[in-house]
């Protein structure tokens, strides 16, 4: 449990100092962010706010994680570096988008199908690596069986698994990326969905099918629960350390580079941990505004009418009157929530089976 302590107060202490140096470095290159004319009018004051910000919480988490492994002793395992590779992969993807739009003076940033193919080439990796690496119990770092809160069902196969773990993918990178519109509102809710991965580790390496197995016989089959929990608790100091700057008024916006980052390290997590449906409850903000935009753009195109103001959903509200933090603390209180019945599920669907 050491592990777990040393790489989340280093994540948070890494991001929290290492944050305004990048906010510092981005503003003397006047690298800041461009807004949208159609969005609400009180966001125009935020144009040239230093973006890409996500790089800040990347390193943190990437150094937090090498320096813990250092100082414990402990070796790396593959689950824990397969996350932390779709993280910085997708963060990559991001960056190149964030680059093109901010310096190249291009409001479109990658062309959709170069971002569709960047973000393919780093989930079809992480997939296919994900099933080779056995341990010396034969398990590998993700399974072909879906999962709620174990794996259930048959195995769907190799080539359906890469497709599924590939829709988690973008599902979540996507989902946390039109979060991404108020200040602090997805790096708080990311935040609080890596906290519950930091516990449902600990508890999962508690009751662990590598260790002595508990009188009822009950166990989880991970790979690598405790490493697991060492990466979300990294990622969780990253981004809490991260929210200091990125609340309202925001210092620094995450950007492209931090939203595809933080999806996939919530994908991976799930796929790894043998959650991978328990993620649209745990990270069900994420889900709502993503449905939200689904909603708005299904109800145009039939109907020709809106079903809200604007999406996606957080939009909608500031456009009826709500502040931003007014915005910002409601949606917090949701995702909290989510976070907190996803957990109450984790933990009933083990005394079910205990």
């Amino acid at each position: 449990m050491k592990q777990i302590l040393v790489s989340g107060v280093l994540g948070l202490f890494l991001s929290l100092i290492g944050t305004p140096l990048l906010i510092r470095l981005l503003a003397s290159r006047g690298y800041g962010q461009m807004i949208r004319d159609d969005g609400p009018k009180a966001h125009h004051s935020k144009r040239g706010t230093p973006t890409m910000g996500g790089i800040a919480f990347i390193l943190a988490t990437l150094i937090a994680y090498a320096v813990t492994k250092l100082i414990t002793g402990d070796k790396p395992t593959m689950s824990g570096v397969l996350v932390l590779f779709l993280t910085t992969g997708l963060g990559l993807v991001g960056f190149l988008d964030d680059y093109i739009k901010i310096v190249k003076q291009r409001s479109l940033g990658l062309r959709a199908k170069a971002k569709m193919a960047g973000q393919l080439i780093v989930g079809i990796t992480f997939a296919v690596l994900a099933l080779n690496f056995h341990d010396s119990r034969g398990q590998t770092p993700a399974s072909t069986k879906l999962s709620f809160t174990t794996d259930f069902g048959w195995s769907i196969g190799p080539v359906i698994f890469v497709i599924w773990a590939l829709f988690m993918i973008l599902a979540m990178s996507n989902g946390v990326n039109l979060t991404d519109g108020l200040d602090g509102l997805a790096t708080g809710a990311s935040t609080m969905v890596f906290a519950a991965y930091t516990v449902i580790g600990v508890w999962q390496y508690g009751q662990w099918c590598g260790a002595p197995v508990s009188a009822n016989g009950a166990c989880y089959e991970v790979r690598d629960p405790l490493d697991l929990a060492v990466v979300a608790a990294a990622l969780m100091g990253a981004c809490f350390g991260f929210l200091w700057w990125n609340t309202s008024p925001a210092k620094i916006f995450m950007g492209d580079t931090g939203s595809l980052a933080l999806g996939g390290a919530l994908a991976g997590l799930a796929i790894c941990s043998r959650t991978e449906m328990l993620l649209a409850i745990l990270g069900g903000l994420f889900v709502l505004i993503t449905l939200s935009v689904i909603i708005q753009v299904g109800s145009f195109r039939l109907t020709g009418k809106r079903v809200f103001r604007m999406a996606p959903l957080q939009h909608h509200f500031e456009l009826k009157g709500w502040s931003e933090v007014l915005v910002v603390v409601r949606f917090w209180i949701i995702q909290g929530m989510c976070m907190a019945v996803g957990l109450g599920i984790f933990y009933a669907a083990w005394v079910a089976a205990s």
